[in-house]
């Protein structure tokens, strides 16, 4: 049994998403952030960063989205969500899409709300320019995705769990002030993620408000 530790509104659905489509046995506990409930030193025990999401496996706790999104895939072969481990190149590649969502895009919309994580807290004027900043630099790095997106799925013709972590972070774009307009096929992929009834499901759950 799998136990996955949430907060709503954040890169937490990736993973949530892929236990949906993955089919897993698993039971939640949403951590609601405004009670400061990350930094309890119940959920503390469970996670030291403070920070979601957290994977209770058989084997122990998984953090880090990537690693979570895999750990599911692996352990639920039949959804077939990434390359076999025998396509060394299409799961490298696979790797690499996640990583650049990891280390690239979500670092930058960090910038927006979480500027203390790079400079002073008590400097207004440095943390304004980090948010400044934020609708550019967001921007540039879907660009990229965008340029590269040409087929249905990050993958290509076969959906995996790049396309549930691709799909979690675009949501937030317009939030960011980022103009879409430039951004046609990651807002269209957008769309058919937010269709499939994992995701509907997922959302739910995170929201407490079931799909039209």
């Amino acid at each position: 049994m799998l136990h996955f530790y949430y907060a709503p509104r954040c890169c937490a659905l990736a993973s949530h998403i892929v236990l949906e489509e993955a089919g897993a046995t698993y039971t939640t506990t949403r951590l609601d952030f405004t009670k400061q409930q990350q930094r309890s030193p119940e959920y503390l025990a469970i996670n030291p960063k403070a920070r979601v999401p957290a994977l209770v496996t058989p084997q122990g706790v998984l953090t880090e989205t990537p690693a979570m999104l895999v750990y599911i895939a692996q352990t639920h072969p039949q959804a077939k969500l990434m390359p076999s481990m025998d396509e060394a190149w299409a799961f490298a590649q696979m790797q690499s899409f996640n990583a650049y969502l990891c280390a690239t895009v979500h670092v930058a919309e960090a910038h927006w709300q979480r500027g203390n994580r790079w400079v002073d807290p008590d400097d207004a004027h440095a943390i304004a320019a980090l948010k400044k900043r934020v609708p550019t630099s967001v921007f540039d790095a879907f660009e990229l995705i965008e340029r590269n997106l040409t087929g249905e799925w990050v993958m290509g013709d076969t959906y995996t769990i790049s396309d549930a972590y691709l799909f979690t972070l675009a949501q937030w774009m317009e939030f960011y002030g980022v103009d879409v307009s430039g951004l046609p096929r990651v807002i269209a992929h957008r769309g058919r993620v937010g269709a499939r009834p994992a995701t509907l499901r997922a959302i739910a759950e995170e929201t407490g408000v079931a799909a039209a």
